[in-house]
């Protein structure tokens, strides 16, 4: 396998679709080498395979809005590999959604889901509709009218959804009662990240960013650190960033910065729970404006329009918002800054530009497909108790969560360990992921 061969291709073939080629790119960099040393995966043409989605549903969303006027909206779901288990991933409302963006996330998703070491594929999908500024009756018809094209397309064996940016509890709820109404099955296992009421599991709204902060720990430890008492910026304030300000608060770090699209709230003497709580009432609003914090905690935080949480001094650096957030510039600004850590919870959370300063200039650096995994974990452990008829204690889940993410992290270190005795986090949840996926490709023949 040669990448450039492969990505010239993939150029030609998907011309504009960046966020895909940067993804693929990525994985194919970090696992050539042991690629080609597997002449049975070239002969079964497995990374061509892999690179392309089993199959890709787009359907019209039609729905009608407060004023009874009629929109329009496009669906998608990118079922991308069953190899190791049925289709598992989030959907994602958000106006800026594209075939593109659930290409790359659907590609990692696969990956993501190997890494945990449950049975599950990789899918993601979504929406270009805009949560922001939208009623919950508007949210409501909107899920049910998504529904109403995909419902056919999922299910408890076959493709598990869960939530993603734009979809919470609330819409995971609506989803639900649409699908449950449609297919006359009350198999609770067809969506994850439900209400405790009806078949979600305990910690799953909190899992993405208790993972994170998990996988953070393993790797300071790993390199003779420590988190208490080190200060931390978070990007964003939805649900990975409210998991993640919980734990790293429970764990002894100082939350020192939150952002989000019109700026930063720099909070010096560091995040409360009072505070914590109120990111709840922040996502709920659909305003997408941290300077809400700003306005209901004067005293703590301190609002800065336009600037984002990486130009607030701090040591541990966690992009927890979308693909892309951290640039090359913003890297070299957390370093000028102090920082000496980045761990990616939000998916491809950082330019390779970045990626590469941090590699290169002694900041310990992980992936979100290693990092942020624990989200997509405790849905697999969500749909065990579904099948199982089962609801486990928070106890149960968080020490299995616990197991899940020190699991990972020595995978990264066992393929990623390099000869000065460092870890290359990227090459070792690549290579890890991967051969997982293709062993079991390879082994089901060429379907």
């Amino acid at each position: 396998m040669k990448t450039q061969d492969i990505m010239a291709r993939l150029q030609a073939k998907y011309p504009g679709e960046k966020e895909y080629l940067q993804a693929v790119q990525e994985v194919l960099e970090s696992v050539e080498e042991v690629y080609n040393q597997h002449p049975e995966f070239e002969k079964a043409k497995i990374v061509e395979r892999m690179v392309e989605p089993d199959r890709i549903f787009t359907f019209r969303v039609t729905w009608v809005d407060d004023q009874g006027e009629v929109q329009t909206n496009t669906g998608y779901r990118i079922q991308f590999n069953s190899a190791i288990g049925p289709y598992k991933g989030g959907l994602r409302f958000h106006r800026m959604v594209n075939p593109s963006m659930l290409k790359f996330l659907g590609f990692e998703q696969t990956f993501k889901n190997a890494l945990t070491t449950l049975p599950m594929g990789g899918a993601k999908g979504g929406s270009d509709f805009d949560p922001k500024g939208k009623t919950d009756a508007e949210i409501m018809r909107f899920c049910q009218a998504f529904m109403l094209e995909l419902w056919q397309c999922i299910g408890p064996d076959q493709d598990i959804p869960a939530g993603d940016v734009g979809v919470g509890g609330r819409e995971i709820g609506f989803l639900y009662g649409m699908y449950k109404k449609l297919a006359r099955e009350y198999n609770t296992g067809v969506l994850t990240g439900k209400g405790s009421t009806w078949g979600g599991s305990i910690l799953r709204p909190e899992a993405t960013g208790f993972g994170a902060l998990y996988f953070t720990q393993n790797l300071l430890h790993h390199a003779g650190k420590d988190i208490q008492g080190c200060k931390v910026a978070v990007s964003g304030f939805g649900n990975v960033a409210w998991g993640a300000c919980i734990k790293a608060l429970e764990l002894g770090a100082k939350v020192v910065a939150i952002s989000g699209p019109d700026g930063v709230c720099a909070i010096p003497d560091g995040i409360t729970k009072e505070m914590i709580d109120y990111m709840l009432v922040m996502r709920a609003s659909n305003r997408d404006r941290v300077e809400d914090m700003a306005t209901r905690f004067p005293d703590k935080a301190q609002f800065t329009a336009g600037k984002k949480a990486w130009s607030v001094p701090c040591d541990i650096a966690l992009p927890c918002a979308f693909q892309n957030e951290l640039s090359e510039d913003d890297a070299k600004e957390l370093k000028a800054n102090g920082c000496w850590c980045c761990c990616e919870v939000s998916n491809m959370g950082c330019q390779p530009g970045a990626i590469h300063y941090f590699q290169h200039n002694g900041v310990l650096f992980a992936p979100g497909k290693a990092v942020n995994a624990g989200g997509v974990a405790t849905s697999g452990l969500e749909m065990t108790q579904n099948a199982e008829h089962i609801s486990w204690s928070g106890k149960e889940v968080d020490e299995k969560l616990h197991f899940i993410m020190k699991s990972i992290h020595e995978q990264c270190v066992k393929f990623g360990t390099q000869p000065d005795g460092s870890v290359d986090y990227v090459k070792g949840a690549n290579i890890a992921g991967f051969m997982k996926v293709a062993q079991a490709m390879l082994e089901q023949g060429t379907i």
